[in-house]
């Protein structure tokens, strides 16, 4: 019976703290929650868009014949690979957009996506060239340019191949999103913070941001299995 009321008393103070209103008839703090989702989202679609484009330029630069162009793709990878996120962010944020008046949103979405897509490029530069060579040299020998091919047989059979791996950094974009209250976004971890400075209790905060991130994770990593699925047994028929 102790332990019932205990329990209770946890999930009363929890609610309280968590989703209750701010002192005094406040702002109720369950919106701060669905505010922070919102905007992860928004952020984390916004940079993964943004990653992909850059990430299938890049990866076709390194895969160019063109000295100059693979030298460019490669600096850019290594420069963006060997340096923390959060450098990369706040870099952009204070320096490059110093003097801009561009959303915090748009701001971290260039940021991420620059990011994401050095990750990206090198994802598809290895399912590229993981597709059979030989189907490369039989589509030019019925008359096929290079665009063509690509566009055409290699590039879907290499997403295919790939399509695992873009969920892993998809599902990693989501949580190093996490971040961006470095440049004040107010995320889904910048809301547990602000919470956490109001209650000074950081227990409940800190576990319902876990929680959020984890369905979060789960409900993408459902739907691209479900995806994945779809496409391997489009290709077995």
């Amino acid at each position: 019976m102790d332990i019932y009321v205990t329990i209770m008393e946890w999930f009363e103070n929890f609610y309280q703290v968590v989703l209750g209103p701010e002192p005094m008839g406040g702002y109720p703090r369950y919106m701060y929650w669905v505010e922070g989702t919102i905007f992860t989202l928004e952020l984390t679609f916004l940079a993964l868009i943004i990653g992909l484009v850059i990430g299938i330029v890049v990866a076709l630069c390194k895969l160019s014949k063109h000295k100059l162009l693979r030298f460019l793709a490669t600096l850019y990878t290594d420069i963006i690979r060997g340096t923390p996120a959060m450098i990369q962010i706040m870099f952009i944020y204070l320096v490059v957009f110093a003097s801009s008046s561009l959303p915090k949103l748009l701001i971290g979405a260039i940021a991420f996506g620059i990011n994401s897509g050095a990750y990206v490029a090198e994802i598809i530069r290895a399912g590229i060239q993981g597709i059979d060579k030989g189907q490369m040299e039989a589509a030019r020998s019925l008359g096929m340019g290079h665009v063509m091919t690509m566009r055409l047989i290699i590039i879907p059979q290499a997403v295919t191949k790939i399509l695992p791996t873009l969920v892993s950094e998809f599902i990693v974009l989501l949580k190093e999103t996490a971040v961006i209250g470095f440049i004040a976004g107010f995320d889904i971890t910048r809301v547990a913070n602000t919470i956490i400075s109001q209650t000074y209790s950081a227990t409940e905060p800190l576990l319902m941001a876990a929680f959020i991130y984890l369905c979060l994770t789960t409900i993408f990593t459902t739907i691209m299995r479900q995806v994945e699925r779809r496409l391997r047994a489009s290709d077995c028929r």
